[in-house]
């Protein structure tokens, strides 16, 4: 699934093609995705000029003057600017087309397994912030107030492992299962912790970890996850560097003893026992 990092990369992408456009056309290939497209969506966009681009978490946003239209990869959806006119292929469920100065653009969903998203939320629905899928989100990794304290507060009566509780979105949003990984073997941190056993020492190393990662990951392309492919059609190369995401059994690349995988809430961690305490 793409994460954090991923769909920064795809908002950087998209925005120079899309913000200051004008909607002229939109193309909807199926009733919907993981939920039903808004069946009026064409007569709320045509005509309108976007007016930027955003993310919040996994979500990608893009700002009309009436509303937000909310994008979601899913599991393996991926975005395209492409001109107008370029065949289409199995999986493509979603045209949004604009026109500007180098004339009409399409933006591209494909999406294979069908879990993303295109939604509207109108002005008239109330903040943004309280749309039912962006309501209880954590706060965002890469902004000021993300921080050591702000984990060590909100964990003090957590005692599910720490790996779950990055995961949850609940704390800190945009942490998904292959940066939690990394952040907690630089922090030396055992996933297997309990949240509320962490001091606020370990918690600041914590947080400028998982900081400092994302912000890798989003300047080296993301990572060359198994669906996932960037606006201009390559992948990222963050996983060159990883640590202990997907090498059980292989060195650590610091002690030298075999990163181990476990399971947790149906999801791999990797880790090694030396390193992480």
């Amino acid at each position: 699934m793409p994460e954090l990092p991923e769909v920064e990369v795809t908002r950087r992408g998209v925005a120079p093609h899309l913000e200051d456009r004008i909607v002229e056309d939109v193309v909807l290939r199926r009733e919907g995705l993981r939920w039903p497209f808004p069946p009026d969506l064409r007569e709320l966009l045509a005509g309108r000029r976007i007016l930027g681009t955003g993310r919040r978490g996994k979500y990608l946003l893009l700002t009309f003057e009436h509303g937000t239209l909310i994008v979601h990869l899913g599991m393996s959806g991926h975005l395209r600017v492409l001109p107008e006119g370029v065949d289409l292929k199995k999986h493509d469920h979603f045209d949004l087309v604009v026109r500007g100065p180098e004339g009409r653009r399409v933006l591209r969903l494909h999406d294979p397994r069908r879990f993303g998203a295109v939604l509207w939320h109108g002005h008239d629905d109330g903040e943004l912030e309280q749309h039912v899928l962006l309501r209880g989100l954590g706060v965002e990794p890469l902004e000021d107030k993300f921080s050591g304290a702000l984990l060590h507060q909100a964990t003090r009566n957590r005692s599910a492992p720490i790996k779950q509780v990055l995961l949850a979105g609940d704390i800190v949003v945009g942490v998904g299962n292959i940066y939690a990984c990394e952040s907690l073997f630089r922090a030396g941190i055992n996933p297997k912790t309990a949240a509320g056993k962490i001091s606020r020492a370990r918690y600041d190393k914590l947080a400028e970890a998982i900081r400092d990662i994302l912000a890798a990951a989003i300047v080296q392309g993301g990572s060359t996850l198994r669906d996932f492919i960037a606006v201009n059609g390559q992948s990222g190369y963050f996983q060159q560097t990883y640590f202990v995401y997907d090498r059980a059994g292989v060195p650590c690349r610091n002690c030298g003893t075999p990163v181990r995988q476990i399971k947790q809430g149906q999801r791999s961690t990797f880790y090694c026992a030396v390193c992480q305490r």
